[in-house]
């Protein structure tokens, strides 16, 4: 008798002539009644709310932490399969999610207590990858992958976040008014040097007209000096020639 399974599920067929046991991800099998037993196991992801609440970081200070995290049984990997089959054969969805939940929640609580406050809020993405990273070495081992990891929320009931918040406020703002003080300071310098620019421009301008003036002036006293000059010899000619 023939039996198939969607790719969503995975069948393991054990007993007569079925040693080891044969485990068919997604498609379908030979099965003899009486002499053979059929088992399923799902392959769907699962989708994990892994809260830590109240966990105390690197400097004593407690927070509650939210991460999302989507896990399955790898089909494909057939010794995933096989170690995820030994242990999780018969088992629900519910109770699979189960346990992987509580090995997640386990590797969270431990990065946290290594982390300080500021590291985990200021720097989500390490933190997920922190997780993501442990609790897929030590998933894997039960044939279940970690598909993905995703710190949704980081909390505490001491204020401990606000006073961060606060001071990274004050901290931006700050910076928001220094800021704006060297502008202001960078646009007076630069109008200054444009005012001195400008007013050097014009005393050359003014020197260079003074000393064309000049210039002139000189030519002209030397024009008229030889025009007097000539016509005084002009009438000195004269007289004498009279």
């Amino acid at each position: 008798m023939f039996f198939t399974c969607g790719p969503n599920e995975a069948m393991v067929v054990s007993g007569f002539c079925r040693s080891p046991p044969v485990m068919v991800a997604g498609g379908r099998v030979l099965v003899i009644p009486c002499l053979q037993q059929i088992q399923r196991i799902s392959l769907n992801t699962l989708t994990l709310p892994v809260r830590s609440e109240k966990v105390y970081t690197r400097h004593g200070v407690p927070i509650s932490v939210t991460g999302i995290a989507q896990v399955k049984i790898q089909g494909q990997n057939k010794e995933m399969l096989a170690a995820a089959c030994q242990m999780f054969l018969g088992k629900s969805e519910s109770e699979i999610g189960q346990i992987a939940l509580e090995t997640l929640e386990g590797h969270q609580r431990a990065i946290m207590a290594h982390m300080t406050v500021e590291e985990i809020y200021k720097d989500r993405q390490k933190f997920s990858d922190q997780v993501f990273r442990v609790a897929s070495s030590d998933l894997v081992n039960m044939g279940i992958s970690v598909v993905s990891y995703t710190l949704k929320d980081v909390h505490d009931e001491q204020d401990f976040l606000r006073s961060l918040g606060k001071g990274r406020t004050a901290q931006v703002q700050r910076d928001a008014r220094v800021g704006e003080a060297e502008a202001k300071r960078d646009a007076g310098i630069r109008e200054a040097r444009a005012r001195q620019e400008q007013v050097s421009a014009q005393l050359l301008s003014e020197e260079a007209t003074a000393r064309a003036q000049r210039d002139f002036q000189v030519a002209q006293a030397e024009c008229d000096g030889a025009v007097s000059a000539r016509r005084a010899t002009a009438e000195l000619a004269f007289q004498l020639q009279v």
